[in-house]
């Protein structure tokens, strides 16, 4: 039970996050990170006096229909809350940050929240700001079995049936919406009017919240990959090494009986993983054991089994 309350208060921060990102960073630069949000981006500049989040619902309702259709009732649920809240928390920090309706239609940044966090001088950092937290609150929800709805959606779709990692279908969805965005802002079919720079420069800046939003995402889901897979070989009895990697680094080891191909003596050859921390410490200690042994360091893209990760179950979705 504590498991599961704490996953769902982790579903609605994720989604305050995410929602955060988007009204301080994105929405009022007329930045289109792709996704539903960023398709809303773009019709709030044809439809000023709607708000994106509101936008937002039109999108995820039928989307979310797909979600527990194809994915699955549990996870269907879960997205319900989050598509469902992430508006809402969006359209209250909206109305909470601009001090009129006017200020709030124009999403002006000089008024929001005072003009404390205007970045119109500064899209750049605003567009690597917004993006990274928006990665962080979608990779918070997502981590949970649930989606944000969305590209979210969609992205998941692709990857249980056209078998592509989530973080490459949210790229490819997302650059969709880019260009719907680069039409109606970057060609001035909508309403904006941005003086600093043509529009269509924006879409440049959409690119570049998609790719950091999509590494931010893959980084928070699968945390920093950074395990290394080990072998050594030595023609040298390796025990000294062998309590190293059992009583200090508390890690086992599959100890393989092999034989040199030209020599043809017979060899031991080690097989481990361990983390990218301990790799130093662990060449130290084969210099000491062999300083003629053969070692081979290379990256496990991913680790299963007892001090890894569980292998998944058979209907259990994974995000990367």
């Amino acid at each position: 039970m504590g498991k599961l309350i704490f996953s769902w208060i982790n579903i609605f921060v994720g989604c305050t996050i995410m929602a955060a990102g988007f009204v301080f960073f994105i929405n009022p630069y007329n930045i289109v990170p792709g996704g539903v949000y960023g398709a809303s981006i773009v019709l709030h500049n044809l439809f000023p006096s709607i708000q994106v989040g509101t936008f937002g619902y039109m999108f995820d309702i039928p989307l979310m229909i797909l979600s527990v259709l194809l994915l699955g009732s549990k996870l269907g649920g879960r997205t319900i809350a989050a598509a469902l809240s992430t508006p809402f928390i969006m359209n209250a920090i909206s109305y909470l940050s601009y001090p009129t309706e006017e200020a709030l239609h124009a999403l002006d940044p000089t008024q929001l929240l005072g003009g404390t966090m205007d970045m119109t001088d500064h899209l750049m950092l605003t567009t690597l700001i917004g993006a990274a937290v928006i990665g962080i609150g979608q990779g918070i929800v997502v981590r949970q079995q649930a989606t944000t709805g969305g590209s979210d959606i969609v992205a998941m779709i692709l990857q249980k049936y056209a078998h592509i990692k989530f973080s490459n279908a949210i790229l490819l969805v997302d650059g969709v919406v880019v260009c719907f965005g680069l039409v109606v802002i970057g060609f001035g079919v909508g309403g904006t009017e941005d003086v600093s720079q043509p529009s269509w420069h924006l879409s440049f800046y959409s690119l570049i919240a998609i790719f950091v939003t999509s590494r931010v995402l893959a980084r928070v889901i699968n945390g920093e990959k950074n395990d290394k897979l080990i072998f050594v070989i030595s023609s040298k009895s390796l025990v000294d090494l062998h309590n190293y990697i059992i009583e200090d680094l508390d890690r086992t080891a599959t100890c393989i009986k092999s034989s040199g191909l030209y020599t043809k003596e017979d060899k031991e050859m080690l097989f481990l993983v361990v983390s990218y921390k301990e790799v130093a410490g662990l060449k130290t200690k084969i210099k000491e054991a062999d300083p003629n042994a053969f070692v081979v360091v290379t990256d496990a893209y991913d680790t299963f089994g007892e001090g890894w990760k569980q292998l998944p179950s058979k209907n259990e979705l994974q995000p990367e």
